[in-house]
């Protein structure tokens, strides 16, 4: 106790739990719980945890390949949305870059020299665009500072996914910030003027307008955001905030309590907390559901919607009107049959989006039901849905109770607990309400007692089932068993035993892809590649699942990918395209489907190849045609 108990509860929120998870449990969800029941109480915890996770991420190089994937994912997944929701958005882009380093090395590899290469044009342009405008707020008589800075690796990486565009298309690869000094009762007017001389300048797109000085975010980011076209034809990203706002926008969580003075952006980092330490209290969830919860409910972004009294409320990106009911009270979420949305009558599934007015119906004879936990995001609703049919649940196993009681007594055997949990195992029951329910629903036939033997006050099965929850890889994709024919001989470890495995359907690996091997329960090994849409979550829940792999030189066998061409309808392009492919390149086409509109064709190849470079070449070669303007791999199915 040398440093006292407030450092011994820091300490000990830090601490990882030592003791035995079952089965369908993960040691990493259980740890992240642990740290989180501690952040509530004292926030300082989670301000260490992500200090050191960066440091872990820093110095990476030299650990086994599984283990970078192991860390970069659960990085990803939970530390640095985590980071971000804290205000701590350094932390959180240095973070999210050194995962992608790591997970997707070629990429970050390729963004990189293009940034490098293209410094230079960077530099001139933003010196051509802070020129003018210096001049004005010079003679504006305000007292700033501004400058431009490059947007991080991740998010340049996110925008020419997301938009489906190259590097050179990606418009806002900097953004300028300008930092004005002004008094505290002064501050949005100083804003906003410098904003005004901004569009007066340059014309701004008005969807690109984000307001978070009206609004600030419950992390206490205030800022004005626009977006201007620049010389050249150039949309520019500027950032307006004052100095105040700039320490909360660098130091986040940290910087919240030296501007603690009972002010509303308090009041809502507060109600954050609020939030988290009522689902935390609620103890029931098992870990990994906590850990989904808690990134769908408290690690998104969030909206602002309104009461039909002109109440502010917070919700996460994609709550439902559901969601809302539920944030206002739990007997008004329970009791919802629909909502009017600005005024107009809206389903309980109905998503909301900032700015809503929603008013909720109710109804008396309404109760929630399981179709519910499909379109509800937040802790508070899934929770409250989930214990309301656990309720009910087990009013209808009391009778299932009584079957089985009338049954064990006619075999002289207690109704003990050991006996209860024998029985579920054996009838493949989650738990022992879940036994008794089916029971009473008529699921299970007692009959099948009579296979059991009695042993003192112990019932013994006739042949034992073991039942372990196998994460679900993916939600959509039916899990098909891959033939013998896709699998190939691959490489494990150092010591070359080469053994079978099947390709996960989610993301169709092929020869040459950065994989990993994943141990699923009753499929044996599953070869995943690592930038797989599932990735993240599997190597961040089950890390100690992950088998390094590496790919054998093997070509003999080919492998079915997909190609999704788009370019301008032209005269014989489709004959050009089938001519590439099978004439010069010989490779062998499965299917393909072109539909062409307003001038635009867009193509589906399925083509089997026997390992990227191939794939890659055939790419490059199709991107040569003339009138192709995309070629993109996809892998579902």
């Amino acid at each position: 106790m040398e440093f006292g108990p407030e450092i011994t509860k820091i300490v000990d929120g830090l601490t990882k739990i030592s003791t035995v998870m079952d089965a369908n449990t993960s040691q990493q969800a259980e740890n992240f719980k642990k740290i989180l029941l501690t952040l509530t109480d004292d926030p300082r915890v989670i301000l260490i945890k992500l200090a050191d996770r960066l440091h872990n991420m820093r110095t990476m190089d030299f650990m086994k390949r599984e283990k970078q994937l192991k860390i970069c994912s659960e990085t990803i997944y939970v530390y640095a949305p985590l980071a971000h929701r804290m205000g701590l958005y350094s932390i959180k882009t240095e973070m999210e870059d050194l995962a992608m380093k790591y997970m997707e090395p070629d990429t970050y590899r390729y963004i990189a020299k293009k940034l490098q290469d293209t410094k230079r044009e960077r530099s001139r342009y933003i010196n051509d665009f802070i020129r003018p405008l210096k001049d004005k707020l010079d003679r504006g008589g305000f007292n700033f500072e501004i400058y431009g800075r490059p947007k991080s690796i991740h998010s340049i990486w996110n925008k020419i996914k997301k938009k489906g565009v190259s590097f050179e298309e990606v418009y806002d690869l900097f953004a300028i910030r300008i930092i004005v000094d002004a008094p505290t009762e002064k501050e949005k007017e100083e804003c906003w003027k410098v904003y005004s001389i901004i569009t007066d300048m340059y014309n701004p797109s008005p969807e690109r307008l984000r307001d978070w000085l009206s609004n600030p975010k419950s992390n206490g980011y205030e800022a004005l955001h626009t977006t201007v076209m620049g010389p050249g034809g150039k949309w520019v990203e500027v950032q307006i905030r004052t100095k105040r706002m700039d320490e909360i926008a660098e130091k986040g969580l940290a910087a919240h309590w030296k501007y603690k003075e009972g002010k509303e952006d308090e009041s809502r980092f507060e109600q954050w907390f609020h939030q988290i330490r009522e689902v935390l209290s609620n103890q029931d969830s098992n870990s990994m559901d906590f850990l989904q919860d808690f990134k769908t409910s408290f690690l998104a972004e969030e909206i602002y919607v309104y009461t039909p009294k002109g109440d502010i409320k917070m919700l996460p990106v994609g709550a439902t009107a559901l969601d809302f009911a539920f944030s206002v009270h739990t007997a008004v979420g329970s009791k919802c049959i629909g909502a009017k949305v600005n005024h107009k009558l809206v389903p309980l599934s109905h998503v909301l989006r900032s700015g809503d007015q929603i008013e909720i119906i109710t109804s008396a004879k309404q109760k929630p039901n399981t179709e519910w936990l499909n379109f509800v995001i937040t802790s508070k609703a899934r929770s409250k849905i989930k214990d309301t049919l656990k309720e009910e649940k087990r009013i209808i196993a009391d009778d299932g109770r009584g079957l089985l009681q009338r049954k064990l007594d006619q075999m002289n055997v207690p109704m003990n607990n050991a006996n209860l949990e024998e029985l579920a195992a054996y009838f493949k029951q989650p738990s022992t309400l879940d036994l008794l329910y089916a029971i009473s629903i008529k699921k299970i036939d007692l009959k099948d007692l009579k296979l059991f033997t009695v042993q003192g006050d112990k019932l013994i099965p006739p042949k034992p089932v073991k039942v372990i929850d196998e994460p679900k890889e993916t939600d959509n994709t039916q899990q098909q068993q891959s033939h013998k024919k896709d699998s190939e001989l691959i490489i494990f470890g150092e010591n070359s035993d080469r053994i079978m495995y099947t390709l996960a359907n989610c993301c169709k690996p092929i020869p040459g892809d950065d994989v990993f091997g994943f141990i699923t329960t009753g499929e044996g090994l599953k070869i995943h590649r690592t930038n797989c849409p599932n990735a993240t979550r599997l190597l961040a829940n089950y890390g100690h699942r992950v088998v390094k792999t590496k790919w054998a030189k093997n070509k003999e066998i080919s492998f079915l990918t997909g190609l999704k061409i788009i370019g301008l309808d032209d005269v014989g392009v489709i004959h050009k395209i089938t001519n590439l492919i099978s004439g010069e390149l010989r490779v062998n086409i499965s299917a393909m489907t072109i539909e062409a509109k307003d001038g635009i064709f867009e193509g589906n190849v399925r083509v089997f190849v026997h390992d990227k470079d191939e794939l890659d070449n055939l790419v490059n070669e199709l991107l040569r045609l003339p009138g192709i303007e995309r070629v993109d791999r996809y892998d579902t199915e």
